[in-house]
């Protein structure tokens, strides 16, 4: 069967992360580290790859029958293409794949480029759209859990803002990578998924495993504490995956953002 090329796009605002990809932790990982391209626009300054923080960057992996993996020029227009943003927020529920992304605001910037890319199908692009939670992590490192974590360790406080109960959706990087994979292989025109193990893990309880990892305190603290990003860590902002699982047969089988905690360094 002919493998039709294709490239994976990141457009990403914001201080969303994702873990690195463990080397040796996924075979999938080495299939696409020996078939990358060159990549461009990395705000650090270098890459790792396949392991590039996918939601800190703009990485693009160029994969085909030409030169270095590029496309070919002349070559048929029909190719997958996929994107990157964050899960949206919905009031008073979890979000799902048919909720639109926002299109102003602080990450409006982000929707309106999404959509833009999905709307290629009309011209004979696959563009579709992998939506990451707000922890994206690996050996208890990345995204929101991640800060929160950093936070901890500067103030001497694993400390949450409001109440705690407010909910953070999360997954294990090895298991987005995955759904990466689903989406270029069979994912239609013009979709949205959800790459979301963890609906949504309480923020309290997330902070009760910091404190007991780095030998800290936990207690509520202001929403300042946390800058700008403290309104946004108030929310509660649950995601769900069920079409995504359904859909393209992904099911995570790596650990939960708790579990993965458990890996975090005093």
């Amino acid at each position: 069967m002919r493998r039709e090329p294709f490239c994976v796009i990141t457009i990403t605002f914001g201080p969303l992360g994702v873990a690195p990809l463990k080397r040796e932790d996924s075979q999938l990982a080495r299939k696409m580290r020996s078939r990358v391209g060159d990549t461009a626009g990395d705000e650090r300054g270098c890459h790792g790859g396949c392991e590039t923080d996918a939601l800190e960057g703009i990485a693009l992996l160029k994969f085909g029958t030409g030169c270095h993996g590029c496309f070919e020029a002349g070559a048929e227009f029909n190719r997958p293409i996929v994107t990157v943003s964050g899960t949206p927020w919905v009031p008073g529920r979890s979000s799902t794949e048919a909720d639109p992304l926002p299109t102003d605001g602080p990450v409006g910037g982000r929707g309106r480029s999404v959509n833009a890319l999905l709307e290629l199908a009309s011209r004979g692009v696959r563009a579709t759209a992998v939506r990451m939670p707000r922890t994206v992590h690996n050996e208890g490192q990345g995204g929101f859990a991640g800060l929160l974590a950093d936070t901890a360790r500067r103030s001497g406080v694993a400390g949450y803002p409001g109440d705690g109960t407010q909910r953070w959706p999360a997954v294990h990087a090895l298991d987005a990578a995955v759904l990466f994979r689903l989406a270029l292989e069979s994912a239609s025109a013009g979709t949205a998924w959800h790459a979301v193990a963890d609906e949504g893990d309480a923020v309290r309880d997330i902070a009760t495993v910091v404190g007991r990892r780095l030998g800290l305190p936990v207690e509520a603290v202001p929403e300042e504490t946390f800058g700008p990003l403290g309104p946004i860590f108030a929310m509660d902002q649950p995601a769900s995956s069920t079409h995504t699982r359904n859909a393209l047969g992904w099911q995570p089988t790596h650990p939960s953002l708790l579990e993965d905690l458990e890996n975090i360094q005093p």
